[in-house]
């Protein structure tokens, strides 16, 4: 009996500094990504259901569409929906691109230097978002890139 109480403390503890696995409940839909570098898609929520795709592309981003306890029903950038456990997710933000090639601005705006060009299908981290531009890092390099050339945020989204 001592045992189930100590693990109940841990686990009101973990809760309280915000430790726990789990990330606090969001209105869906939101967007997330994928925190591992190997991260099951289950056809159901739960490690019962058979796993239906494997990614192995960290920080590719998701849209979560469903929230049931611990898991979350997200649709991946090629529309494929399925469950994954949060522990798989981040909050961090990350965009995948989906033009051709998209070019990385120094400054928000078309008429700036290119400083890099990226192609079809490559993830950066997303950064500031305004007025139709977003910051948008890859590994060490960054720059300005226009939202509609990206998946991983809303039409006109801002995001400080």
């Amino acid at each position: 009996m001592r045992q189930i109480g100590i693990v109940m403390a841990l686990a009101a503890t973990l809760v309280a500094t915000g430790l726990d696995a789990a990330p606090p409940p969001r209105k869906v839909p939101y967007w997330a990504s994928i925190a591992a570098g190997d991260a099951l898609m289950r056809t159901g929520p739960g490690r019962n259901y058979p796993a239906k795709w494997r990614y192995r592309r960290p920080a590719l981003p998701v849209r979560v569409v469903q929230v049931h306890e611990s898991w979350r029903r997200v649709r991946d950038p090629d529309g494929v929906e399925g469950w994954m456990a949060s522990v798989l997710l981040s909050a961090e933000r990350s965009g995948i691109v989906t033009r051709r090639v998209a070019a990385l601005r120094s400054a928000p705006d078309l008429t700036s230097r290119v400083r890099w060009r990226v192609g079809s299908g490559v993830i950066g981290r997303i950064r500031h978002c305004a007025q139709g531009w977003c910051e948008f890092k890859v590994k060490e390099r960054s720059g300005y890139v226009e939202t509609a050339a990206l998946w991983g945020l809303d039409a006109g989204e801002t995001i400080d």
